[in-house]
């Protein structure tokens, strides 16, 4: 130490003192996070400022940072309800969320970190217990799950678009039942389709019965024309027709004529 220069002396100090003051100063901000400044000595939060982007940046050492994640992320939800009617339904469900760019130092100063504490859980939940009171729980074990969850997305929305916090979805991704409540609901459905087949089969029966009618009036009314139409002229005529054409061909053959019923031929033959 004592051969080194006098001048050296100190620049080791100033360079261990500006080492420290950089290491309290440096902030690095990684990928898919954003930074609220504050400052100590001036106004607090800043939020007249965009927030601190990815990257190094060198702050003054009395100031702070505080970083926030800004891409999307999830909260799950298991939530115990009341349907229209009193009865206990948990709804299992996700929301999609992310804070608001531009506003994260207005949440910063209003919220704070634990802002899904403090306003997405408690918003998901009143949306919830409110969207499920208004059915039933048959209602909501067959046709409104759909119907709910956009309810509940946009009735959250309502209250989060105020707190710098953008709602993009609300996913409900089961509803349970009580037990006895869900076998007599799915009973009920039983039920219900074997009662719509019953009277499928009685109209198909119907229908049926129509038809089989409706080829019998049919062959009654062609009988009784054809009955009508027919004389003994005709049918003689028809008979000499028939004779002459069996006469042609050349299977050997007898015909005896006038030997019939009202002198139509006899044939005989192989």
């Amino acid at each position: 130490m004592e051969k080194l220069p006098k001048i050296a002396l100190p620049v080791i100090i100033a360079a261990i003192i500006l080492v420290i003051v950089l290491a309290k100063s440096a902030v690095t901000i990684d990928s898919g996070e954003a930074g609220v400044l504050f400052k100590t000595f001036g106004e607090g939060v800043v939020i007249d400022e965009p927030p601190m982007g990815e990257g190094f940046h060198v702050v003054a050492p009395w100031n702070k940072v505080f970083v926030y994640e800004v891409r999307q992320q999830e909260l799950f939800e298991k939530m115990k309800v009341l349907s229209s009617n009193g009865l206990e339904i948990q709804i299992d469900a996700s929301a999609w969320y992310e804070p608001v760019y531009k506003d994260l130092g207005n949440l910063h100063q209003s919220l704070g970190q634990n802002y899904l504490q403090r306003v997405i859980q408690p918003a998901i939940r009143s949306a919830a217990r409110s969207v499920v009171g208004r059915y039933t729980p048959e209602q909501l074990y067959s046709s409104k799950r759909d119907a709910i969850q956009d309810e509940i997305f946009i009735e959250t929305k309502k209250i989060l678009d105020k707190q710098y916090v953008q709602l993009n979805e609300v996913l409900v991704r089961d509803v349970t039942l009580p037990n006895t409540i869900k076998e007599a609901i799915e009973r009920k459905l039983r039920q219900e389709q074997e009662s719509l087949e019953y009277e499928f089969r009685l109209v198909t029966a119907a229908k049926e019965a129509e038809k089989v009618i409706i080829e019998a009036q049919g062959k009654a009314d062609a009988n009784r024309i054809l009955s009508a139409s027919l004389t003994d002229k005709i049918l003689q005529d028809k008979g000499i027709e028939a004779t002459i054409k069996l006469s042609e061909s050349p299977n050997s053959k007898v015909v005896v004529i006038g030997s019939g019923d009202s002198g139509m031929p006899i044939i005989l033959g192989n």
